[in-house]
C-alpha cells in the first residue's frame, strides 16, 4: 500500500514532542498531525508558534487505530512520544492503559500499514543501574524498574521484543532530558527549570540529600541531555531506514546534581547557594543514584554531533528561554 508523506507525532504538545515538531518545522515540514491530551494545563502554549496540518485528541486517535486503521495510510512516519511520564504516578491501571496498551495498538497499526514507527521508552527502565545500561534488545529481561512508570515502559519494550517488532521499529531510551517547553510538567520539570524559580524566590537551589554511602549530598549523578540534542538524535534515527531496535539517547556523560546547580548559578552570574533537603520517603527506595548512557550504538549509525556541554545547555536554556519566558518557536 502507498503511504502519503505526513508525519504523526503523539504527545506533540508535550515537552519532547513539541520540540520535535519545532525541529521538523525548521527543516521545512509542516505536514504534521499532532495528537495529545491538552487537558486543563497550559500545554497548548507549546503549539502556538508551530505549524501543523491537524490536531486531534489522543483518545480519538486510538479509536481510529482500532476501528478505521486506513486513516493511518496518510503517514510515512509515526513518532509515538505520548505517555504519562510522571515517575510518581501510582495508578497502575492508568499507566498500563496509557503507556502500554496504547503503544501496542499504535505500533501494531503502524506495522500493518508499513509506516516507520519510533516510540519513547525511558532510561528509567534500567532501574538502579546494577544490571548495566546498554541498549541491547537481548538484555531487556534483566532490568528491574524502580517505579510503575518505568515498569509500564518496560512492559512495552518486552512485548515488542517478544513479537520481533524490533526488526522494524525504533525504541528511544531517553535519559534526563531538559530544556524549553517543559513548563507544563509541574513537579516533573527538570532541576534547571525548577531552580530558576527557586533562585527568584529564595536565592538558593534545593537538592536532595544522599541516602547512599557511595554518594555525597548532591553528588548523585545523571546523564543530562539537552532537548535540542535529544531531538537531533531522534531525527537522525528516523532518517536512517537501517536503524531498528532500542537506542540510548543521552549525552554519554554523567554529571552530578551539584555541578548542574552550579551551572545554573554561573549562567545567572551568581555565587552558588545550595541547600540539601530530605528526600521524601516515597522516593528513597526508588531513586536512581547514577545513570550514564552508552551511545555507541547510535554513534555507529553515523551520529557524530558532539552536542551541548552542560554549561552550554544551561546557558542556552536560561538566557534564551527561561529568563525570557519563551517557548521553542
Amino acid at each position: 500500500m502507498s503511504n502519503e508523506n505526513k508525519i504523526l507525532v503523539t504527545g506533540g504538545a508535550g515537552f519532547i514532542g513539541s520540540a520535535l515538531v519545532h525541529a521538523l518545522n525548521k527543516s521545512g515540514r509542516d505536514d504534521i498531525v499532532v495528537a495529545d491530551f491538552l487537558g486543563s494545563d497550559e500545554k497548548y502554549k507549546n503549539l502556538l508558534s508551530l505549524r501543523i496540518a491537524d490536531y486531534l485528541e489522543a483518545d480519538k486517535l486510538l479509536s481510529l487505530a482500532e476501528k478505521n486503521s486506513a486513516y493511518f495510510d496518510q503517514f510515512e512516519t509515526i513518532f509515538h512520544l505520548g505517555a504519562c511520564s510522571s515517575t510518581t504516578e501510582r495508578d497502575a491501571g492508568y499507566l498500563i492503559q496509557n503507556n502500554y496498551e496504547y503503544s501496542k495498538v499504535l505500533a501494531g497499526t503502524a506495522l500493518s500499514r508499513g509506516i516507520r514507527f519510533l516510540y519513547a521508552s525511558s532510561a528509567a527502565t534500567y532501574g538502579d543501574g546494577s544490571k548495566g545500561m546498554d541498549d541491547q534488545v537481548e538484555d531487556l529481561n534483566q532490568f528491574l524498574p524502580l517505579n510503575m512508570y518505568a515498569y509500564s515502559k518496560q512492559l512495552f519494550d518486552l512485548y515488542a521484543r517478544r513479537n520481533k517488532w524490533f526488526d522494524h521499529i525504533v525504541g528511544l531510551k531517553y535519559f534526563n532530558v531538559f530544556g524549553p517547553n517543559e513548563s507544563h510538567k509541574g513537579d516533573m520539570r527538570s532541576l534547571v527549570a525548577k531552580s530558576y524559580d527557586q533562585i527568584q524566590e529564595s536565592g538558593e537551589i534545593c537538592l536532595f540529600k544522599s541516602y547512599n554511602p557511595n554518594y555525597g549530598d548532591g553528588d548523585q549523578m545523571r546523564d543530562f541531555l539537552y532537548i535540542k540534542d535529544a531531538v537531533a538524535m531522534t531525527l537522525h534515527l528516523a532518517s536512517d531506514q537501517n536503524a531498528t531496535g532500542i537506542f540510548n539517547l543521552g549525552s554519554g556523560v554523567a554529571t552530578s546534581w551539584n555541578t548542574l546547580a552550579k551551572s545554573v548559578f554561573h549562567s545567572l552570574d551568581l555565587e552558588p547557594n545550595i541547600r540539601y533537603i530530605d528526600m521524601p520517603d516515597s522516593l528513597k527506595g526508588k531513586y536512581q543514584y547514577y545513570t550514564l548512557a552508552n551511545i555507541e550504538k547510535l554513534r555507529r549509525l553515523g551520529y557524530g554531533n558532539t552536542g551541548f556541554t552542560i554549561q552550554e545547555a544551561v546557558d542556552d536554556y536560561m538566557k534564551n528561554y527561561l529568563t525570557r519566558n519563551q517557548h521553542l518557536g
